[in-house]
């Protein structure tokens, strides 16, 4: 039973290591996409609240975790 749950363990840690790498390549993925080069983003909320006082423009903000561990 001990070597059916180390077992496991193990399995789960590779898949997690796997994953993270699968996320990284998504990531890199998401970034090559014409959406995401057609504009400047701001990576920063503070940044982004100066540019829309300056500009008088409202900030979009996108979120998404299809990458991010």
């Amino acid at each position: 039973m001990i070597r059916i749950v180390a077992g496991a363990a193990v399995l789960l840690l590779f898949a997690g290591a796997v994953d993270a790498q699968s996320m990284e390549e998504k990531y890199k993925a998401k970034l090559e996409k014409k959406f995401m080069k057609s504009i400047e983003w701001v990576d920063s909320l503070e940044k982004a609240q100066a540019i829309s006082k300056k500009t008088g423009k409202p900030i979009f903000g996108y979120f998404t975790r299809s990458y991010s561990p």
